[in-house]
Parts: structure tokens; C-alpha cells; sequence
């Protein structure tokens, strides 16, 4: 791997020391429950999750004199609430990468207009440019033809196509979580069949290093095989998900209920990165972070 940064979206990389792997100083993670971290679970963070962010984030924090991270996800938001919620105050916050994850949570719902929310996301990009800081985005997952969530695949399938267009416009990067094959074994996954398990989180963290062109110590895992289930125990496990799962999730959404119950940013204010462990506010809440 190259150890020497590309500096996508507008950095220079000059003020790059000898031991410093990339340019980047303060790194702010925007999004739902992907990027909150939901499904891999960690008792000493705030939240009770670690995730793919916080992963990067150490990553990213080591050797580097001065690095900050803040994650302002928050589980159940639709695209439109993380880019009136997070952008502002991930603007406010001035970092120098962002990255920006949404849309699955309106997806999965019928009448969900993939270029109506491709087109609010750039606009949320364009602003996030205008920091002259490096941009992620996120494009969603296969969700397979043959599970019970083939369903959207259509839908996520066309979001994904203008994403990657808006990112080329835009000189943002693309975190394709649609080309992670990987993400196609179970154990990469969560109980609840949405969210990514610890091994998930750590795959999405690794893509997002290489995406970003970073050298990391996140080693590809080889997960043993899955024992073969026949098809009457396929089915009623699916049954079983649906139920406790999925369909009350989909109710809380027609239900126009927010799926976030209240949860709030797990690391609102960039600070050193402590393995996910909360960061106390400054003490004056009043004053500007990063000024």
C-alpha cells in the first residue's frame, strides 16, 4: 500500500511530517446508526458502541501530533434530519475530513424518491467542500436478490448511481459499501440483520482507510465457513427476524415516528481519540470549537 497519501478533495499535504501517515487533523463522522456504530457493541463507549468511525478515527490518530475526532451520528435518522441536524455543526467544527453517510433509513420505506435524496445530499456536500476539507460519502450495500431485503435493492441500487455522480462533481470520495462482497457473509452482520456486527464494522473501517489511501494495521479477517443450513431452517429464520426486527421498524416509520427515540451525537465535540470513550464539552459551551 502507498504510503504516501493522494490528499483527495482540496488538501495539499504538505504540512505532512516524516512519521505522518496522512494530512488530515480533525475528523468528523456524520450519518444514522451506521456510523454511530450500532451493532458493534463496546460497554465503554457512551453509546455502548465502538463502530467502523471510531476505528478509522484510531487509525488515523495514531502518530499524528494533534488529531481530533467527532462522531455526530445519531441511530434512526432519515437523510433529510442528518443534513439539517449534523451538517451545521459539523461545519461549525471546522474539520479537515468528514465523512457523510444517510438514506438507508428512507430507503426502506415505500415512496422513498432515490434522486430527490441523491439531490439533497449534494447540496449538504457542496457545503461540506466549500471547507476546502476532504469528503466521504457513502453509497449503500447490496442487499442480495434472494433476502427480504431484495426488495430495495432497485432503489439503493439508483441512489448509489447519482451518489457516485454528485461525488465526481464534487471532488468528494466514494466509500462503496456495494462492492464489499465480504459484507455478503451473515457473521458480518448483526442479530437484526441492519446494522454491521464488530467483524462488519471493522471490514467497512478498513474500506474506508483504503478508500482514503491510508496505511493501516486493520488485517483482512478470514471468517471460517458458515455451517450449512437447510432451507426450512433458512426460512424460519427469516420469519423469526422479520418479526421481531423489521416489521417494527417499519411501523415506527409509517407511524412518522423517529427512529432515533431521543439518542443524541455519542461524541459531539472533537477531541483525542480514547477508543470511543466520551469527551467532555469545553467549559465555555458558548465558544467556537477549532477556533
Amino acid at each position: 500500500m502507498n504510503t504516501s497519501p493522494a490528499a483527495p478533495g482540496g488538501m495539499s499535504g504538505n504540512h505532512q511530517g516524516p512519521e505522518q501517515r496522512h494530512p488530515w487533523r480533525r475528523f468528523v463522522a456524520l450519518g444514522d446508526s451506521l456510523t454511530e456504530g450500532v451493532g458493534d457493541p463496546d460497554p465503554g463507549s457512551p453509546n455502548g458502541f465502538r463502530g467502523w468511525a471510531d476505528r478509522v478515527a484510531e487509525e488515523l490518530s495514531a502518530g499524528a501530533t494533534g488529531f481530533s475526532y467527532a462522531n455526530l451520528a445519531v441511530r434512526g435518522l432519515q437523510l433529510r434530519e442528518v443534513i439539517d441536524t449534523e451538517v451545521p455543526r459539523a461545519l461549525a467544527l471546522h474539520p479537515d475530513l468528514v465523512s457523510i453517510q444517510g438514506g438507508g433509513n428512507d430507503l426502506l420505506h415505500a415512496g422513498a424518491d432515490p434522486d430527490k435524496l441523491a439531490d439533497a445530499l449534494e447540496r449538504a456536500v457542496r457545503e461540506l467542500r466549500a471547507l476546502d476539507a476532504t469528503v466521504v460519502v457513502f453509497v449503500g450495500p447490496d442487499s442480495g436478490r434472494s433476502t427480504i431485503m431484495g426488495q430495495f435493492r432497485t432503489k439503493i441500487a439508483i441512489f448509489n448511481e447519482n451518489v457516485r455522480g454528485l461525488c465526481e462533481r464534487n471532488d468528494a470520495l466514494v466509500a462503496d459499501l456495494w462492492a464489499m462482497t465480504e459484507l455478503a457473509d451473515a457473521r458480518m452482520w448483526s442479530p437484526d440483520r441492519l446494522h454491521p456486527s464488530a467483524m462488519g464494522h471493522h471490514a467497512v473501517a478498513a474500506m474506508v482507510l483504503t478508500t482514503l489511501n491510508v496505511p493501516h494495521t486493520l488485517a483482512p479477517l478470514s471468517p471460517k465457513p458458515l455451517p450449512v443450513r437447510g432451507w426450512r431452517q433458512a426460512r424460519v429464520g427469516d420469519l423469526v427476524w422479520a418479526r421481531e426486527y423489521f416489521m417494527p421498524w417499519v411501523l415506527e416509520g409509517i407511524k412518522n415516528r423517529s427512529h432515533s427515540n431521543g439518542f443524541q451525537a455519542k461524541q459531539p465535540w472533537p477531541g483525542p481519540v480514547n477508543f470511543g470513550r466520551a469527551v467532555p464539552p469545553p467549559a465555555d459551551d458558548s465558544a467556537e470549537p477549532g477556533s
